[in-house]
């Protein structure tokens, strides 16, 4: 695969393959040190890399940044620009400056990423990509660990896992140039160690933890503040009954890893993005341009300038999050390329409803944080972008093997069922057949 990139991208590839290698080995030896499944995620890891790796020379060889994602473009000159404003270029540290706002924009942390990699090999948009196809290949046993962690099933890990690594949504979005790949990647991150942390105290996962929070806040900040949310509830609601021991484990994670964000000055960078993104006329005026120019928004006549505007926007909002696109809205190219996906989508919303009823009704209590996690993305999102729902497919992924998890253990039900039904109706019959014999001895 890597040779063939030499051949087709001979001006960009070589660097790409030097930076993408050493990462991909990384992942590959941490993957090495799961116990559980160990062949099997490696050799998935590798299918999931190679998929993006091939979709993102694609991409590169043929031009299509523009018609994915233009805002690949973005990154590469501001990251470019920062790498420039390094060197001492005042002109470029300028137009930095005007971009990240002091912190107040969205996704600045992107071109602090791209300036990093360019510092290293030059600028190299596929070689970027390259880094995110790592990204998001690397979710593909953070979400087979989760699914382990919720469900003692291997079964149903494997399957959150093979959702991860070949859904096209993910692989597209992780495939390019974008900050949506690491902002799925941190994701899971986050999820896996709130988890293994309601287990138990490990500085190992709220060093992870920590990290992640403090990424998310500089590539989509929102997501920052629905995660800590999320966080938050899960260690206070517990995965145990609370006693002493794991109230002051709970209560030492959560200030270790407050401590650790404001030694970051997250709470700087938020109040800043808080003033600027925290008014519903400036969430109004995004949502008309994401519907206007970028054709991946819905309801432009709807208003959520006021509050009870964006109340009501909600549920229309969680029903695109979940169902959208609408096969009468396929009003241009992007939107029709979903439609595969969507139909196979819309095809596995039972096994999602069987889940989620599973969760919440205690038989995997413990995924409650999870379910909490989703609301308030969904409800969070208000329906700003369609394309914003891959952000959580990681997550319904999970919800989704809890619905193979249910829909197979109903099934072993029924076939017990069935065959109690068989024990006891032969001896029955048996017994028929004796008293026929007793009345009519021929």
């Amino acid at each position: 695969m890597f040779a063939a990139v030499l051949v087709v991208a001979p001006a960009d590839g070589g660097l790409a393959t030097l930076v993408t290698l050493p990462l991909a080995a990384v992942v590959g030896f941490m993957v090495y040190w799961i116990k559980d499944d160990r062949k099997f995620l490696l050799r998935l890891f590798v299918a999931a890399l190679l998929v993006r790796v091939l979709l993102g020379t694609l991409i590169y060889t043929f031009h299509l940044q523009e018609f994915f994602g233009g805002d690949a473009f973005t990154y590469d000159f501001f990251g470019d620009a920062l790498l420039r404003s390094w060197a001492g270029d005042k002109y470029y540290q300028g137009m930095v400056d005007l971009f990240t706002g002091g912190g107040r924009s969205s996704g600045w942390g992107m071109i602090y990423m791209v300036a990093v990699i360019y510092k290293v090999i030059g600028r190299n948009m596929l070689a970027i990509q390259y880094v995110n196809a790592v990204l998001g290949a690397a979710t593909v046993p953070v979400a087979y660990l989760i699914g382990l962690e919720i469900f003692p099933n291997k079964r149903t890990a494997r399957t959150c896992a093979l959702l991860s690594a070949f859904f096209p949504s993910l692989v597209l979005w992780s495939a390019q140039g974008l900050k949506d790949g690491p902002i799925v990647f941190l994701l899971t991150v986050s999820m896996l160690a709130t988890l293994k942390l309601g287990n138990r105290l490990s500085v190992k996962y709220m060093v992870a933890l920590a990290l992640a929070l403090c990424a998310l806040i500089t590539l989509r900040f929102y997501v920052f503040y629905i995660v800590v949310v999320a966080v938050t509830a899960a260690f206070v609601l517990g995965r145990r009954p609370l006693s002493a021991k794991s109230f002051a484990r709970q209560f030492i994670i959560m200030i270790t890893i407050g401590v650790v964000l404001g030694y970051f000055g997250v709470s700087r960078y938020a109040s800043a993005q808080f003033e600027t993104f925290g008014s519903l006329r400036n969430l109004q005026v995004m949502r008309q341009d994401a519907a206007r120019s970028a054709q991946s928004g819905f309801g432009e006549d709807v208003d959520v300038s006021t509050p009870a505007g964006a109340l009501g926007a909600i549920p229309l909002g969680f029903s695109y999050l979940l169902f959208a696109p609408f096969p009468w809205q396929f009003g241009s190219l992007r939107a029709l390329i979903t439609l595969p996906e969507m139909i196979v989508w819309w095809c596995c919303i039972p096994l999602l409803v069987m889940g989620l009823w599973f969760t919440i009704n205690g038989a995997d209590s413990h995924l409650h944080c999870a379910a909490y996690s989703y609301v308030l993305c969904a409800s969070g999102k208000r329906g700003y972008c369609v394309s914003s729902a891959r952000a959580t497919l990681d997550l319904l992924f999970c919800f989704r093997g809890s619905g193979f998890r249910a829909d197979e253990r109903k099934g072993r039900r029924k076939n017990a069922e069935a065959k109690g039904r068989e024990r006891e109706t032969v001896p029955a019959a048996i017994a028929a057949g004796e008293g026929r014999c007793r009345l009519n001895p021929g």
